[in-house]
């Protein structure tokens, strides 16, 4: 199954921040960030299956990653580019943050929170 992803147009300030508004989204942008693809399955360790798959969606629905297809599994990548033309400063800032922010073991204990 091909997922849906928004349009660069279609991206909305309120969408990305919404799905940004939790810890372990924002630390897998910051996986993300290095610019590669990376299978869902290597970006975060001890977070069940349906939780990551959980917020794949918000971030894909929100047009902040891509995913798309590989074989048995997915690949994920940030949408800098189209993040950057729509909201010129927005990334630099996110990712100055998660730099700054909680420590892994913090953010761990919050993996099951949605």
């Amino acid at each position: 199954m091909i997922a849906q992803h928004p349009g660069r147009e279609q991206i909305l300030l309120e969408n990305v921040l919404s799905a940004l508004g939790n810890t372990l989204r924002l630390r897998i942008i910051g996986v993300l960030s290095d610019g590669g693809e990376h299978s869902c399955g290597s970006i975060l360790d001890g977070v069940s299956k349906s939780t990551l798959t959980h917020h794949w969606r918000v971030l894909r629905d929100s047009g902040v990653i891509w995913q798309r297809p590989s074989g048995r599994e997915n690949l994920l990548s940030l949408r800098r580019e189209d993040l950057d033309a729509r909201f010129p400063g927005l990334l630099p800032a996110l990712l100055s943050a998660v730099d700054s922010g909680p420590s892994a073991e913090a953010v761990d204990t919050l993996a099951g929170d949605r």
